[in-house]
């Protein structure tokens, strides 16, 4: 029996769904505004996981442009049943004010990592959708429902409805099956048969330091249901020493050697020595992570192994391991004809005419489009920061014309919130190395006055970053081998969702590569390689 060490999926990996399908297991996960949509992780002995499916990668199938950061794809249901996979998904297109405007859809394949079908919309009535297969061959939709009126908390309950496979459509009316506890913000319904009870499995306390899952049962499908009597099943609300905080969105599963598994959304604060534990716990630049605590059945009712609260290790099942190639430590050379599965775009896929593999064969070429501001098109690629100590390194061939054009290495958590280390120009010093930062909406140039000329005759600038726990800092090299380190220290906290303002505060900081050019004329900027490497 090995040992697992949680979280299991480090850096912005939230709201897992946990499927089995025979010896195999795989959790997908949330992806709000980045795509392609949903990150699917595979496993066989539930400790290593490799991401093996980004299923939403055509624009039939996700349209995210405009939406709102923190925005798009919100808590991902994955199913295996009648020979295939069952994908249910929330776009959501709107997160502040009264309403939240979001669109339900379901799609399915043969494999997991073949071409999804195309999507079915199912509802419009709220977020977090799954889909339950009963054991007499009917399906069953359940959300949590929005109600927007003032006087009303915006969390209704949850809503079950049945869903013909046939007709490719709900049917039947929906029905509010469990009003959630006093806790609220009811969310994120998984229902499971087992034995002689349905369990309803939801969120509750929103997702942030009052985070938990709730677990509730009936013996009617419909209700109604009890709730769980030493409920929570999970939270780190009571427990702010636990290096595993935010515990909740939960799901649940039966491994093929009958043992009983939990995964959840958890979140590790940076260390805050000196300050104050309770108010404010912290800041989680990984943003929310999935980790996995062993289950025990108590009563007919579920326990986590240990306690309502995660542990750092747990025991794994009686499986032997299966170890995979790490696909954390990233050197792409873009000699591939496509991207690495770790990289993403944001709101709608890069064609060849923004991001080429092609175009100049072993380089990414970025044609610049809009700033790192906009909800539209931007020509950016990057990857989710997954450790607290990494490097990530690129190199960049870019000609600028006007100081409309830039290029280069961005850490980013939304459009009002990142740093940009750039090559750009300037009317009287030519072609410049140059830093343009973005906190909350405020922007800065910490180099101003005193930007890095880049020699006329230098085709190729590297540039890096080193992210050491607290603080991130970038460098330079003209060759490769000597480093010149830029003496600005940047706050990683800045780019976590407990620092952010505005309406969404759900994903994590990324690293990547960019390329603008607000004048229009599509400038273009070719990158060599690019390298993420854990310290």
């Amino acid at each position: 029996m090995a040992k697992i060490q949680n979280p299991i999926l480090t850096g912005f990996n939230p709201d897992p769904c946990i499927c089995r399908n025979g010896e195999d297991y795989y959790i997908a996960v949330s992806t709000f505004e980045w795509f392609p949509g949903v990150g699917i992780y595979h496993s066989k002995d539930l400790k290593n996981w490799r991401l093996v499916s980004r299923p939403l990668n055509r624009l039939s199938q996700l349209n995210m442009i405009g939406n709102p950061d923190s925005g798009g794809i919100w808590a991902p249901a994955l199913s295996y049943h009648d020979q295939k996979f069952w994908l249910i998904y929330t776009d959501v297109k709107v997160t502040e004010g009264r309403w939240k405007d979001c669109h339900n859809y379901l799609v399915t394949c043969d494999t997991i990592d073949g071409d999804w079908s195309e999507p079915i919309h199912l509802n419009s009535s709220g977020f977090d959708p799954s889909l339950f297969h009963d054991e007499d061959g009917k399906k069953y939709l359940v959300n949590m429902l929005w109600d927007h009126r003032i006087h009303n908390h915006n969390f209704y309950g949850i809503v079950l409805q049945e869903y013909s496979a046939k007709e490719q459509k709900l049917i039947g009316d929906a029905t509010v099956i469990f009003k959630g506890t006093d806790i609220k913000l009811t969310e994120a319904p998984h229902l499971y048969k087992i034995n002689d009870y349905y369990y309803l499995l939801t969120a509750e306390g929103g997702t942030k330091y009052d985070h938990q899952a709730t677990i509730a049962r009936s013996k009617q499908l419909f209700g109604p249901y009890e709730v769980h009597p030493d409920n929570p099943l999970i939270s780190s609300f009571a427990h702010p020493r636990n290096p595993l905080q935010k515990a909740g969105h939960a799901s649940i599963v039966q491994t093929h050697t009958d043992e009983w598994f939990l995964v959840h959304l958890t979140g590790r604060p940076l260390p805050r020595d000196g300050q104050p534990l309770l108010d404010p716990r912290g800041f989680c630049p990984l943003g929310r992570e999935t980790a996995i605590q062993r289950l025990e059945w108590k009563n007919d009712w579920p326990y986590v192994v240990g306690g309502n609260q995660p542990s750092l290790e747990i025991d794994g099942p009686e499986i032997e391991e299966v170890i995979w190639s790490s696909d954390a430590n990233i050197k792409d050379d873009f000699n591939s004809p496509e991207l690495n599965l770790q990289f993403q775009s944001l709101r709608i896929p890069l064609g060849e005419e923004v991001a080429s593999l092609t175009a100049r064969p072993g380089h990414l070429r970025l044609y610049g489009k809009e700033s790192l501001t906009s909800k539209f098109t931007q020509a950016f690629i990057a990857r989710r920061w997954q450790h607290f100590y990494f490097t990530a390194e690129t190199k960049v061939a870019f000609e600028p014309t006007t100081f409309q054009q830039s290029a280069g290495l961005v850490n980013y958590y939304n459009t009002q919130n990142w740093t940009a280390l750039q090559i750009s120009w300037h009317e009287r010093k030519g072609r410049i190395l140059e830093i343009m930062t973005c906190d909350n909406f405020s922007f800065t140039q910490p180099l101003f006055d005193q930007e890095i000329l880049l020699p006329s005759e230098l085709e190729y600038v590297y540039l890096r970053v080193d992210v050491e726990l607290h603080v991130y800092s970038y460098s330079y090299s003209f060759d490769g081998q000597n480093w010149v380190k830029i003496p600005i220290k940047f706050d990683s906290y800045k780019l976590s969702d407990d620092y952010i303002q505005g309406g969404g505060f759900f994903t994590g900081a990324f690293v990547g590569m960019q390329c603008q050019d607000t004048s229009g004329q599509n400038r273009h900027a070719d990158f060599d390689y690019f390298l993420y490497q854990p310290q």
